[in-house]
Order: structure tokens, then C-alpha cells, then sequence
């Protein structure tokens, strides 16, 4: 008789005619479990920890014995050996069954492995399993990621436009799969884009994340203490007619009731130089196409070219014209020539969204068209999504202009520059108690001062946890309240909690590259660094010219991959290496390099007489005990 486990849904064995076969579901997904893994063979105690976590091994290998003892009597009443248990093992004969998502990854034409896929991903995968294991929800966690990625492939495999009406709804099934998984991906929110390919669907996506966006501030009571909701209410600002800046007196002053946006022309920094005529062309394109937006009002190409050539007078043209935010393009590649833009607002500096664009000249002729609607429409929507957090922060001028002060200092991370930055935000709360970026901030003295110390203290993270939750009593609607509650809960070893608040930051500022930086630091401590590294790397691309922390997690991350050099490579990049010598220390001694590894040790020992490996350890973060055995095995090779 032929068996199958399925999956995706509910957990069920079924024989071939798909009738219900009894079987106990921890055996069901101990199947599931080693189907995944190398021989399909696991030891006994890996697989107690897989059904029951491993708190305590006993009670879990005793659990196990009598599993084990039911699965042999049903395997008896079936005469059927899926599991095979030896005194140290249990494996699986593969050839004895099939499972619904071990053929995924097909072979063939893009369409049909898309249907199989859009079919199977409509149900969860294991989502109504009673199973309360860390380690089943990490691996249940990375099969989801898997089968989403999987996804992303075989849509972005197919070509388009298609023809038949059925492969059309596949089209949308498999699209809005995939942006409920990775709703803040900008390479399938494009690709959603060309997909729909019209207005009422572009609108419907953009209501989907707003009402996503609803529901997670409504849901807030997981990660936010007592279940607070913002005391703050978001005025909408009225709606004018978009103009340009030709049609305004040049001796404007004050914020306009709508931003003000210009393009700057592109700069060459590729080997073609027709590129610059294209490009420049296509910021035109893109500029007239913001006249479709009535949220926003754009400088008038001419000026922008002017101002464009003019950099020593570009910020007293912004501050005088009262630009908020600045669309910023440049010309990158050799062999395939692209344009790299990048949004930012102007008051802070900060990047708010950034995206590459190919300009070859098949996909610039036959997407000329498309390009200016996508950059027009992503940036339409940053702005006002960003305008909607930020209405508020001019209440108080003077500390507004107190935390910009204490912003700068909390940029470069020394101890005497966290204790001026917090002395600053004290200053701008004690004008506005409850201004949630003050509060966000001084939370984030703190955590870096726990981690710049080195000393364990719990205070401090106290501290730190404590502003970040006035922070999002607040506002609730703001990224960084969040953020810095994440990260002082990571640093306690509270992990879900953390990746909770982390999740919801990002989804609230879904380009802010330091958010982004963060939440892969996160992943980081709860040793899935792959994730990460993918995050890392996207927080760098928004950032480029990034600051200590982001290469600092880049490093961490691959040190955890075992990745050594390319961990040293990213440490050499920072502008104060010394703030990650432990880690360079370790990378050094996995690297067989005592010599260097011992020049930096000795450097810590200056720094910090008292440090102590376990001690250390003890107080770091990691979730799973692997990553920080990698960690000690590096420092005691080093001679700490």
C-alpha cells in the first residue's frame, strides 16, 4: 500500500486514494523531521529534543521510549517500517513513503511548479501541530523559509505577460503568497507591480500594508507592557495641488502644508558615459510622473538640474525652499550599467528608501515606462508614510533641535559620546516628556553602554527596557520605541520578545536601514546568522557608507557561519575596529594566527583588566548553546 504524509494544512498519513490513515502525529513528525535531514537519521536524544525540547533530557528521552513503543505497534497493524529504531537511532526508509513537500523544488516548465507550489503554500505548513519545542519551531520556522524562497523563484521564473485565464489566477495566488511572506521585499513588491499591471491592483496592495500595519498596532499587547496604546493621535495634512518651485516666491519660509520633494540629476560613476544621457532622461520621466500624486509638491526639473552641479549650495537651496526630502541618483556598473536611487529626508539625514534599476538598453526601451511608475509610486508612498510618524516632532522646536544634538553624539560609539548623547536627551524630555524619539534614544544609551562595558550589568538594560517601553506608550506607530525594546530584551535573553518587537519595527519602517541593521543583529543572538547576513546586507545597501554597528554584525554573523576572514574583512572596514577586538581576537585563533590574535587580546586586557571569557559569555546573548561554544572556542585559541 502506498503512503503519504501530508503537511501543508493538517498533519495527516493518507494511503493512496487520500483516505485518512491513523497514526500518532509525534511520529508523523518525526518523519516529517528526518525527511529533512542528511542519511534520514537522527540520534535518540536529537530526536526527544525535536518533540520535546531539551530542558530535561530525561523526562524527554522517557517521553520518546513510549512514542516509540506506540509507533512500532501501529507500524505492526499497518505492516509498514516507516521508522526504524535502533538503541542510539531512529532513521527512516524513505522509499516506504512520500511527502507532500519533499518534491517542491521540481524540475520542468516555470508554470506547473508554480501551480504545485501556490497550491500546497495556500494551506500552513504544520500550523495546527501540537508541538511546544524550541527546536521544532526553529526548524518549522526554516522549512517556511525555505518553501517561501522557493516560491519567490518559480514566479520570478515565469515569463510574463501570460495568456490563459487559469495560469493568470495562478499569477495572483502565487503573488499575493508571497507578499503576505515578505511584504516589506521591494523586488516583489516590483514584481507584484509588473504582475497586476494596473491601478486598482497597485491600490489594493497599498491598502494591504496599511491594514496589515493597522492590525499589528492594534495587536501590539504581545510586545508592548500593559497593552498601552499611543496617547498620540496622526492629523492627516490637507491636500493641495502638486506645482513646482518655479510658480513659488524664492523667499519662502516655514514648512509647507505638504513635503517638497526634488530629484537631483544622476551621477556617472560607470564606465558608459551615454548612461548619463539616459538616465537623466528617465528622472525627467520620473519627475512629471510625481504631477499624478496630489500628496506631495516636486522642484521643477530646471531647478533641480541647477541645484544638481551646485553641491556647496545644495543645503542652503533646501533649507530655503523648505525641501524635506531628497531623491538622490547615481549611474553604478560596468558590464551591466544601473541606477542606484536613494530617498532621503533632509531635516535628519536619514534614508528612507533606496532601490537598484537596470539600464540596458533592452530593459530601459521596454521598461522605460514601468521603472518611472515604480520609482514614482514607492517614493510617493515612503513619503507618505514617513510624513504620517513625523507630524508631531516639530511641537517642540527647541527639543527637536536638542535630540539632532544628541543624535550626532550617539553616532560614534565611545562611552564619553553615549553619556553626552543621554544628557542631551534628558534635556529634550525634560521640555517634552513624552517626545517617543528623546525616550527611544536614551534607551539606546544604555543598551550600547551594556555592551561597551562589558561588565553584565543588568541595570543598565533595565534602564534601557524602561525608556523603550515609554517610548511606545507614547507612539505606538513609531519604529524606534520598538527597536530599542527589542534590543534590550535581546541582551536579556528574552529571544522571541525580542524578535516580536524587531518584527514589528521593521514592519513600521520597512526601509529604515538602521531598524534593519538591528533586527539582523537579533537574528544574530538567536544564532540563525544566515538570516541575518541577508538583513545586513540590505541595511548596508540602504546605508553605504555604514556605520561600526552594521559592520560589526556583518562580522558576527560570519564568524557564526565560520566565515573568519570575511568577518575580519568586515571588522578592517570600521572606523574604530578596537570595539570588536574580542570578536577579531577569536577570528584571528580560528584562523591558526595566534600572533595576531594575542596582539589584540593584550589590547583588551588594557582596556578592560577583569574581562572573563565565561563570565562574558554568560551575559551575551545566544540562543542556541553551538554558537556560543564557536564563540569561547575562538577566545580561549586567542589566549583570553
Amino acid at each position: 500500500m502506498a503512503f503519504i504524509v501530508e503537511t501543508f494544512g493538517r498533519l495527516r498519513l493518507a494511503d493512496a486514494e487520500g483516505n485518512d490513515i491513523a497514526f500518532p502525529e509525534k511520529g508523523l513528525l518525526l518523519i516529517a523531521y528526518l525527511l529533512t535531514l542528511d542519511k534520514n537519521a537522527a540520534h535518540r536524544t536529537m530526536a526527544a529534543d525535536f518533540l520535546w525540547g531539551n530542558e530535561d533530557k530525561a523526562v524527554s528521552l522517557s517521553n520518546l521510549r513510549k512514542t516509540i513503543s506506540r509507533i512500532k505497534a501501529r507500524q505492526d497493524q499497518l505492516g509498514a517500517q516507516f521508522l526504524i529504531f535502533t538503541d542510539t537511532a531512529v532513521s527512516l526508509d524513505p522509499a516506504s513513503l512520500t511527502a507532500d513537500f519533499t518534491d517542491l523544488p521540481l524540475p520542468g516548465d516555470a508554470m506547473p511548479r508554480l501551480a504545485k507550489l501556490t497550491k500546497a503554500m495556500s494551506h500552513p505548513f504544520l500550523g495546527q501541530v501540537n508541538c511546544q519545542s524550541g527546536v521544532f519551531e526553529t526548524w518549522q520556522k526554516d522549512q517556511i523559509y525555505r518553501h517561501s524562497g522557493l516560491l519567490q523563484d518559480a514566479l520570478k521564473a515565469v515569463s510574463l505577460p501570460v495568456e490563459s485565464t487559469e495560469d493568470w489566477e495562478i499569477l495572483r495566488k502565487a503573488g499575493l503568497l508571497v507578499f503576505r511572506d515578505e511584504p516589506k521585499d521591494s523586488d516583489i513588491l516590483r514584481l507584484l507591480l509588473e504582475i497586476f499591471d494596473a491601478q486598482e491592483e497597485v491600490d489594493y496592495i497599498r491598502d494591504y500594508i496599511e491594514r496589515r500595519k493597522s492590525s499589528i498596532s492594534r495587536g501590539l499587547e504581545a510586545v508592548a507592557p500593559n497593552g498601552t496604546n499611543g496617547q498620540h493621535k496622526v492629523e492627516a495634512r490637507p491636500v493641495a495641488a502638486n506645482d513646482g518651485i518655479d510658480a513659488l516666491p524664492l523667499n519662502k519660509i516655514g514648512r509647507p502644508a505638504i513635503p517638497r520633494l526634488v530629484l537631483l540629476p544622476p551621477r556617472n560613476l560607470s564606465s558608459n558615459p551615454q548612461s548619463i544621457l539616459i538616465a537623466a532622461s528617465l528622472i525627467e520621466d520620473i519627475t512629471i510622473g510625481f504631477c499624478a500624486f496630489n500628496s506631495l509638491q516636486v522642484i521643477a526639473p530646471h531647478s533641480a538640474v541647477q541645484i544638481g552641479h551646485q553641491n556647496e549650495d545644495q543645503s542652503a537651496f533646501f533649507e530655503r525652499h523648505s525641501v524635506n526630502y531628497v531623491l538622490d541618483t547615481q549611474i553604478t556598473g560596468f558590464d551591466e550599467v544601473k541606477l542606484f536611487a536613494q530617498l532621503i529626508f533632509f531635516d535628519d539625514n536619514q534614508i528612507v528608501w533606496a532601490e537598484r534599476f537596470s539600464l540596458s538598453q533592452a530593459d530601459l526601451l521596454r521598461d522605460r515606462r514601468v521603472i518611472s511608475r515604480r520609482v514614482a509610486l514607492s517614493v510617493s508612498s515612503e513619503i507618505e508614510r514617513h510624513e504620517a510618524t513625523r507630524s508631531y516632532l516639530e511641537l517642540n522646536p527647541a527639543a527637536y533641535h536638542q535630540y539632532l544634538v544628541g543624535k550626532q553624539y550617539l553616532g560614534r560609539l565611545t562611552l564619553p559620546n553615549l553619556r553626552r548623547a543621554r544628557k542631551e536627551m534628558r534635556a529634550a524630555l525634560k521640555a517634552t516628556p513624552d517626545f517617543a524619539p528623546a525616550l527611544s534614544s536614551t534607551a539606546r544609551t544604555y543598551s550600547k553602554e551594556w555592551l561597551l562595558t562589558a561588565r553584565g550589568d543588568m541595570e543598565l538594560l533595565k534602564s534601557a527596557e524602561e525608556f523603550a517601553t515609554k517610548s511606545i506608550e507614547a507612539r505606538n506607530d513609531l519604529a524606534d520605541g520598538y527597536r530599542e525594546f527589542g534590543v534590550a530584551k535581546l541582551l536579556q535573553g528574552a529571544f522571541d520578545e525580542s524578535a516580536e518587537a524587531m518584527e514589528v519595527a521593521e514592519t513600521l519602517s520597512p526601509h529604515y536601514a538602521d531598524v534593519i541593521a538591528d533586527h539582523a543583529d537579533t537574528l544574530v543572538h538567536c544564532s540563525r546568522p544566515g538570516m541575518a547576513l541577508q538583513k545586513i546586507e540590505r541595511a548596508i545597501e540602504l546605508n553605504p557608507l555604514s556605520p561600526d554597528p552594521y559592520l560589526w554584525t556583518a562580522a558576527g554573523a560570519n564568524y557564526a557561519l565560520g566565515e573568519f576572514s570575511a568577518s575580519l574583512d568586515y571588522i578592517s572596514q570600521m572606523s574604530d575596529p578596537s570595539l570588536a577586538d574580542r570578536l577579531a581576537a577569536a577570528s584571528w585563533a580560528m584562523l591558526g594566527n595566534k600572533d595576531k590574535a594575542r596582539v589584540l587580546v593584550r589590547r583588551v586586557r588594557e582596556a578592560n583588566p577583569n574581562f572573563d571569557v565565561d563570565k562574558w559569555l554568560s551575559a551575551v546573548p545566544s540562543k542556541e548553546q553551538w554558537h556560543k561554544d564557536l564563540y569561547r572556542e575562538g577566545l580561549k585559541k586567542a589566549g583570553f
